[in-house]
């Protein structure tokens, strides 16, 4: 399983501008890998107080997104500000989340959204609430989204949310970056899963300096890639599947979670 890691700058507020760039980058991808992972709210970059950023569920961004996973043949992974369905989050105000996406070619989008938020994106968002594995190419993936990467019994997974692949799409910066080298590489091996952590590069509308670290580890936290700091580009990890799924059965450590 390949799965592409896009750590690019992302341009603030400027949800027309990053699109363009993404579909540019997912097609240049066609044919490298089954997965193209984006970071967290890679329309606007972190913009936590800006609600009419907010798109429609199935709005513009899901659409060309969708269309470039058909392109492509990739599963399109990231996350972006959406105002949920009056059906959704019926008690909470306002109604606006950091909306997760999984688009298979094909297939009908799976959303996930964050469910730990971060400071000032509580003024404004409501918390996901659902635990959710997607199953690509006979690989089952999790997907999480930047803070939630701090919380390990959401992050954990058991019988019935048993996972090959972490995911996680972030806007991670530079002043906290040793805390997410530290963190990614915990998810992976406590859960005796792959993981692949896409982060940004370049300064934000706020003033943070975000240096990448975006990795892939395999599940005995040994790095499959590892950018230099401040590197854009697109990387690709390759997952021996097989060799998890052996050393998962012979040492079934998962199993004896709390």
């Amino acid at each position: 399983m390949k799965v592409a890691i896009l750590q690019y700058p992302v341009v603030w507020a400027d949800i027309e501008a990053n699109m363009c760039a993404w579909e540019q980058r997912l097609r240049a991808l066609k044919g490298q890998a089954e997965v193209a992972l984006l970071p967290e709210m890679c329309t606007t970059g972190f913009c936590t107080d800006r609600p009419e950023l907010a798109e429609e569920e199935n709005g513009p961004t899901i659409q060309r997104l969708q269309a470039m996973a058909e392109e492509t043949g990739m599963m399109v992974v990231g996350s972006y500000i959406c105002r949920a369905n009056e059906n959704e989050n019926s008690n909470l105000n306002p109604k606006i989340v950091n909306r997760g996406f999984l688009l298979r070619p094909g297939m009908k989008p799976v959303y996930i959204d964050k469910r730990h938020l971060y400071q000032h994106e509580k003024a404004f968002f409501s918390p996901g609430q659902e635990k959710t594995v997607v199953e690509w190419h006979g690989v089952k993936f999790r997907y999480i989204i930047c803070y939630d990467l701090r919380f390990p019994v959401w992050d954990r997974q058991d019988k019935s949310t048993l996972y090959d692949i972490l995911l996680v799409s972030a806007n991670w910066p530079e002043s906290r970056i040793i805390d997410w080298d530290v963190l990614i590489a915990a998810r992976g091996t406590e859960n005796q899963a792959y993981i692949a952590g896409c982060n940004i590069v370049g300064d934000d509308g706020l003033g943070f300096h975000y240096n990448g670290h975006s990795i892939a580890y395999d599940s005995r936290h040994q790095a499959l890639i590892r950018p230099k700091d401040n590197e854009s580009g697109s990387f690709v990890a390759e997952f021996n599947m097989e060799e998890l799924w052996h050393y998962r059965e012979k040492i079934p450590l998962w199993n004896d979670a709390d």
